[in-house]
């Protein structure tokens, strides 16, 4: 009976100390400033890690910022190695296929953005006969595959899309598309500010760009998902949210 008991309290005892183990949120690898990339300590910063650390306190959850290379990050998570995705991941039918998320937390538009007078209009036409570079296994690459390949625009893609803004300060490509706001950091810088402009927003199609941001969770995670959401619900209501964001933007990127 002893050994019984022994037995059955360090179960307890291991089961109780899995529940403690902190929440693996899972961010790209790669800098995506200003949402998240590493400072000159290899500390990440960045709007989206403000925000994940927000989400944490408001849920009551102990999280562990987990840096997993961008185009292996759902598998990740399927695979057990993060709990949740926080990586400006846009919620798509597509990925909802393989996993669950949370509400959306930021929605800002997608945009091209080229060599001074390379392109007119950010459509078919605009970037027919152009090289257009996009990050790999992102909304854009599948956008710019369904609506510009067929119009005779050649496509390149990145494993990031720093190395994509590289190229087209470099003059090796005419444009890319990115979110606007990530490409707001790259315009204001020097090389930026100097080789390139906004040529505008680029057709909405909500099945391929989705419906926002949101956290990507595994399927059948639902108290995660709640805890999730409440954190999200909650610093929206209480002014958490636009305090970490009126640090980093001039305006709302919660979007409609």
């Amino acid at each position: 009976m002893k050994k019984l008991a022994f037995a059955t309290l360090a179960a307890l005892a291991l089961g109780t100390a899995a529940l403690a183990e902190p929440v693996k949120i899972g961010i790209a690898a790669e800098a995506y400033p200003p949402f998240a990339s590493p400072d000159a300590s290899g500390n990440w910063v960045g709007w989206e890690i403000d925000f994940i650390n927000a989400v944490c306190k408001a849920s009551e959850m102990e999280c562990a910022i987990t840096p997993v290379a961008w185009d292996g990050i759902i598998p990740s998570l399927t695979s057990g190695q993060i709990d949740v995705i926080m990586a400006s991941m846009s919620i798509t039918e597509e990925r909802m296929k393989t996993i669950d998320f949370s509400d959306k937390y930021y929605n800002t538009p997608t945009v091209i953005v080229a060599a001074k007078g390379a392109v007119a209009t950010p459509d078919a036409a605009g970037l027919a006969g152009k090289i257009i570079g996009v990050q790999a296994s992102t909304i854009h690459e599948a956008y710019v595959n369904a609506y510009f390949a067929a119009g005779a625009a050649e496509v390149k893609v990145y494993q990031t899309q720093d190395e994509a803004n590289q190229d087209l300060a470099a003059g090796r490509i005419d444009a890319t598309q990115a979110d606007s706001i990530a490409m707001d950091a790259f315009l204001a810088t020097e090389a930026g500010t100097a080789c390139c402009e906004t040529v505008g927003a680029v057709a909405d199609d909500p099945a391929i760009l989705g419906a926002g941001v949101g956290a990507g969770i595994r399927k059948g995670e639902d108290d995660l998902k709640a805890k999730i959401n409440a954190g999200i619900a909650k610093i929206l209501e209480d002014g958490t949210y636009d305090t970490i964001t009126k640090a980093y933007f001039a305006s709302s990127i919660y979007g409609g």
